[in-house]
């Protein structure tokens, strides 16, 4: 489907590829799956506080989650940057494109706290937090500002130690972040006493002690190649400029998410709350594909950078089988799951009735979000930003009216559902007809 004009690789290539994108992809989704575990930590401590304390923290999580997923490039430019020079054989500079990308992650979080802390309470209120929780989210808002720069650091590390070859170093740093973030929590809210904003410090502390670690291990693989850690003006401004096209693409993203959200919103209660369901299932799917995607961005940076461009077809190709492989097994266990997975969410059977539908949708479309993460990868591990952007404002232009008309020509949470679809539809053809085309395919340690 996706290279006609080269044949298959042999079936030795073929294993060597399964290999490659195994050892990668695995590490990498259970590190994926280690992160939204920091917000139920929070939830089910703060939670015992009180409705107004857990109220106030989904508002200021929201927040934060908003304010630094935006920023989700700096893992992604950074991956498909040092692992070209790792395939040109060039590890001083690839450690030294990572530390570019960290020192702009810094900056970066310098910024978002300059612009968080004293807005902090009016960004509750636009929210919609009551009177009750306004002030605890402003609390949590403001304390865990602090930690955005750890996160973006984190981000960044990440995605130099991917650019490197290394999923499993993130994997264990996630998870003992996660460990320490619900020791610390723990003892902060309850042992002192310091309630939410004890939970809020033992995030950040936590987040720190994550970015404290990936900096120790980049500056060791820095100090071994003897690569610079000054911060380097021209290396930190075209780590920004790469990662503009990936900001497009991601915030053309979240309004697709917003947009399906509001519509589904204005279909009442039961169909958002339905909504809400498919949404945290479709998400929980999308970190099973996305580390097949992390996985292409690091093979095929490697490849590309070592002057290999067949070797970066035929691994292309490989990712896509995988891609849809997945996507099948993911839909089929969503359907025959569907029954019980629904009453862990909700026992309302108004919710039930909408929601069941819609999961069928998910469930269908899982293939096709299989080959659309896949390429998504791909193509970032080319560095094909700016195609990524444009493609993903196309899509939301096509995706916007027609989720818009749901509300007008009926057919409720299933028809905003099958919007969703034809999005993941329209992502596949743009990133089909770019991969089939060849022009992602610029080798050298530099694009």
């Amino acid at each position: 489907m996706l290279m006609t004009q080269a044949p298959a690789p042999p079936t030795a290539a073929r294993r060597q590829h399964d290999r490659e994108i195994v050892a990668l992809a695995v590490p990498a989704f259970g590190a994926l799956v280690a992160e939204p575990l920091f917000v139920l930590a929070d939830s089910a401590i703060v939670g015992h506080l009180g409705t107004a304390q857990l109220a106030g923290l989904g508002v200021a999580s929201a927040l934060l989650m908003t304010s630094v997923s935006v920023f989700v490039f700096l893992a992604y430019a950074t991956t498909a940057a040092v692992a070209r020079r790792v395939g040109a054989g060039d590890l001083p500079a690839a450690i030294r494109q990572g530390m570019d990308g960290i020192w702009l992650a810094l900056l970066l979080g310098a910024a978002v706290i300059a612009a968080v802390l004293p807005t902090a309470p009016a960004l509750v209120q636009l929210f919609g937090a009551s009177d009750a929780a306004a002030p605890y989210a402003t609390t949590y808002l403001r304390i865990s500002a602090l930690g955005i720069p750890a996160m973006l650091v984190v981000m960044a590390a990440t995605g130099v130690l991917r650019g490197l070859q290394d999923t499993r170093t993130p994997l264990y740093v996630a998870v003992a972040g996660f460990v320490a973030n619900a020791v610390l929590n723990a003892g902060l809210v309850y042992g002192v006493g310091l309630g939410i904003a004890g939970s809020a410090w033992g995030t950040v502390i936590a987040q720190w002690g994550m970015a404290a670690v990936y900096l120790a291990v980049v500056i060791r693989g820095a100090r071994r190649h003897g690569a610079s850690l000054r911060p380097d003006a021209e290396g930190i401004r075209a780590s920004a400029q790469a990662g503009v096209p990936l900001l497009v693409r991601t915030l053309s993203l979240r309004a697709i998410l917003m947009i399906a959200t509001a519509v589904a919103a204005r279909l009442g209660d039961d169909d958002i709350a339905a909504h809400q369901i498919a949404l945290s299932l479709w998400s929980l799917l999308a970190f099973a594909l996305d580390a097949i995607a992390i996985a292409g961005q690091a093979i095929i940076g490697r490849y590309l950078g070592a002057d290999d461009a067949q070797g970066a077809r035929d691994v292309c190709r490989r990712m896509v089988e995988w891609g849809i492989a997945v996507g099948v097994v993911l839909g089929l266990l969503v359907v025959v799951a569907r029954p019980l997975f629904l009453p862990l969410f909700t026992g309302d059977p108004a919710v039930r009735d909408a929601a069941l539908p819609a999961l069928l949708v998910v469930a269908l479309s899982q293939p096709v979000c299989g080959i659309v993460f896949v390429l998504d990868g791909v193509l970032m591990g080319a560095g094909d930003g700016p195609y990524l952007a444009w493609a993903m404002v196309l899509t939301l232009a096509v995706f916007a009216p027609v989720a818009l008309l749901v509300p007008v020509l009926g057919g409720g949470l299933t028809a905003v559902w099958g919007a969703m679809t034809l999005m993941m539809a329209v992502r596949m053809l743009t990133l089909w007809l770019r991969a089939r085309s060849g022009r992602w395919v610029i080798t050298g340690a530099t694009r």
